[in-house]
């Protein structure tokens, strides 16, 4: 007879490999959350979290809780409510570099 593995021993790495989560990828996922194409929130996420504070990120992400946004630009608009010009401009260029494939 098979012996089932105690439900803690395959809850708990996955507990604590999320916790791991970099800013990075936090970040990447929020993006995606609201709405952004994944390929452009990876790219987006890279750029942001090197010129970003941990703070800035933060707000960033519960705004992408708020609500999932149709595109880039709907998601653009709602940047701006942050009344943070740091935020709205590199957002705004990594969303641009990103979308046009210029960014590292």
């Amino acid at each position: 007879m098979r012996r089932l593995l105690p439900l803690s021993t395959l809850v708990l790495p996955a507990l604590l490999l999320s916790a791991c989560s970099t800013p990075e990828t936090l970040t990447r996922d929020g993006l995606i959350k609201a709405g952004i194409p994944k390929p452009i929130a990876g790219c987006m996420a890279r750029r942001m979290v090197d010129r970003l504070s941990l703070l800035q990120l933060r707000r960033l992400s519960a705004l992408g809780k708020a609500k999932q946004s149709r595109d880039i630009e709907q998601f653009l608009r709602s940047i701006r409510s942050l009344n943070d010009p740091e935020i709205v401009r590199v957002t705004t260029s990594s969303a641009g570099l990103c979308a046009v494939g210029l960014a590292d």
